[in-house]
């Protein structure tokens, strides 16, 4: 039986790890990004930074995910993009070398068509160019490469 709302939507009450990973019911995990947090694209910005920097890209990932669902058609797939960044480093701490990999080109290949106008002030091109960076160290040298500075970037460009 999996967890549903009131509205009959899957839920997943699962307590999480630090990595996302599911603990068994009943136990202690960490706080979660309510499954109805909704923020403008500065304060989601400054929340998944944060959360980047306190090394918890799962819950980046929700905070950047509740942004892209909530984000207009022009910019949804850099909000997913974002949110897979998120993902693939989150397969980095999960010690997934191949989810890792994957998922940071496909964060890349997401965001990248936004350089030429970096929305909100997201520093789209570095950001593209560090992950398909990381993503080739990854598959080169494996996650040993990876460096907890690389897996908490500056998600917008410095004033």
């Amino acid at each position: 039986m999996r967890d549903r709302d009131e509205a009959g939507r899957a839920r997943n009450a699962r307590p999480r790890d630090a990595y996302g990973r599911p603990l068994p019911h009943g136990t202690v995990g960490e706080d979660r990004v309510p499954d109805d947090y909704a923020a403008e694209p500065a304060e989601a910005l400054t929340e998944a930074q944060r959360l980047l920097d306190a090394d918890r890209p799962f819950h980046a990932h929700e905070v950047l995910e509740a942004a892209w669902k909530a984000a207009p058609g022009a910019e949804r797939a850099l909000w997913q993009g974002l949110a897979q960044l998120a993902v693939g480093f989150t397969h980095v701490r999960r010690g997934n070398a191949r989810g890792a990999s994957t998922l940071l080109r496909r964060a890349a290949d997401r965001i990248a068509p936004y350089a030429g106008s970096a929305p909100h002030g997201i520093a789209v091109a570095e950001l593209a160019r560090a992950a398909y960076a990381l993503a080739d160290r990854i598959e080169r040298d494996g996650l040993g490469a990876v460096t907890d500075a690389d897996l908490a970037p500056r998600l917008r460009v410095a004033p």
